[in-house]
């Protein structure tokens, strides 16, 4: 079955450019009613209409390119700001001297900082100390002097602005670490599950291959020496370093963006596990089962007997052919146990971090990986002499069902 390709994207600026969009709307009809509470304080009011005429028509025209960081470009940044310049350097021509003299609010008023607060989500700090120089300027040549209230005013602007900026910075710096641990996390769920396919399939073929050439003699031990090489090769490249391939992260508009390629889930309903173990039952395996239907999703009930398939492959190379091994299904009330048993001569200490040192994923991936994927545990117990016990459990609920219902409780 085909693969689907996941995306997910992130973005802190998202709210961010939103309360912006507010922002502004807001302001502006703030400027307006101020201007109309102190409407006897302009001479030349018909100037001040036009002015915030001007000023409604442009932030309601360009709420679009509110929305994010593409449709905010420089061009309309460097309009937007000389908008407020314009406003502010009109103050002193059209209000009266008791206005500007008493620290009366200039005609764009906080909207200006809106403009200012724009630079800064679309730039970072260094594009807000760049909007709030000219604006600081401005507000100076429209007072006359650098009176207290003014440079309060121009300083609050510049430090609010850049502290926005920065944090801005650092939110994608954490947005694109954060979309490189989930492809890394991907792209590890993704080799350890090639890696159990290719164990339980190529290198098990190679290392038999392998052994009955070797014992044959001839031309047939040599295909077994380059059998067993290749096995070696295979086994380095599977448990080799993480090279996660096609799964780069973007620093789009919208935010970072991850990709992974996942197996579509096959939701075939429940699947009796008896079913799918039964076929292991053997001479020299014994199959103990409840005498009802033990339902597990599709999914885990496969992935669950192919563990268990690796457990017996472990007996039937390891333990010897008289060896027997013993398959115990438990129905629990939260979980499935099931447990593979044999009278081998058990596994010396150490040798399975051995094994994995090696290249030899068997324990690590075949079996203990695919109940982790579950979000069960593999338990494995061997006694030098007195044989081996391997412990699978597997929780009936899904663990992508338990994620949903967490999420919906914390909602």
């Amino acid at each position: 079955m085909a693969k689907r390709e996941q995306v997910m994207r992130m973005s802190v600026e998202q709210p961010l450019w939103r309360a912006l969009t507010a922002y502004r709307v807001l302001t502006m009809l703030y400027a307006v009613g101020l201007f109309a509470t102190a409407y006897d304080e302009y001479d030349r009011a018909g100037i001040a209409i036009a002015y915030f005429v001007v000023l409604f028509v442009w932030t309601l025209a360009t709420l679009p390119r509110i929305q994010n960081a593409v449709a905010c470009t420089k061009r309309f940044l460097a309009v937007d700001l000389s908008i407020a310049l314009i406003g502010i350097l009109l103050t002193p021509l059209v209000a009266d001297d008791h206005h500007v003299n008493s620290g009366g609010p200039t005609l764009p008023s906080i909207w200006t900082a809106g403009s200012v607060l724009a630079f800064a989500i679309k730039g970072g700090w260094r594009w807000a100390a760049f909007a709030s120089t000219p604006v600081a300027v401005a507000n100076l040549i429209e007072r006359g002097s650098p009176a207290r209230d003014t440079v309060h005013n121009v300083i609050l602007v510049w430090v609010a602005s850049i502290a926005i900026g920065y944090v801005v910075e650092v939110a994608r710096a954490s947005e694109r670490t954060l979309a490189r641990a989930l492809e890394i996390e991907a792209a590890t769920r993704e080799r350890e599950r090639l890696a159990r396919d290719i164990h339980d399939g190529v290198l098990q073929v190679l290392a038999m291959v392998q052994r009955r050439s070797l014992s044959l003699g001839g031309e047939a031990a040599e295909l077994g020496r380059m059998a067993g090489e290749q096995e070696v090769a295979l086994r380095m490249l599977v448990s080799g370093g993480l090279v996660p391939v096609s799964h780069a992260s973007e620093d789009a508009a919208q935010g970072a963006v991850v990709r992974a390629v996942e197996a579509p889930e096959e939701d075939d309903g429940p699947v009796d596990l008896r079913t799918l173990l039964a076929p292991y039952a053997a001479a020299k395996v014994g199959f103990a089962e409840p005498g009802a239907p033990v339902p597990l999703p599709a999914p885990a009930a496969r992935e669950l007997a192919a563990a268990v398939g690796a457990a017996l492959d472990n007996v039937h190379r390891h333990a010897g052919e008289d060896a027997r091994a013993w398959i115990l299904i438990e129905d629990e009330p939260d979980e499935v146990v099931v447990t593979v048993r044999d009278d081998g001569p058990g596994i010396p200490e150490g040798r399975l971090a051995q094994a994995e040192g090696e290249g030899r994923l068997g324990v690590a991936l075949s079996i203990r990986g695919r109940l982790r994927e579950l979000g069960g545990s593999a338990e494995l117990i061997s006694v030098p002499g007195q044989g081996t016990e391997v412990e699978l459990k597997v929780p009936k609920e899904p663990k992508t069902d338990r994620a949903k219902d967490g999420k919906a409780e914390r909602r």
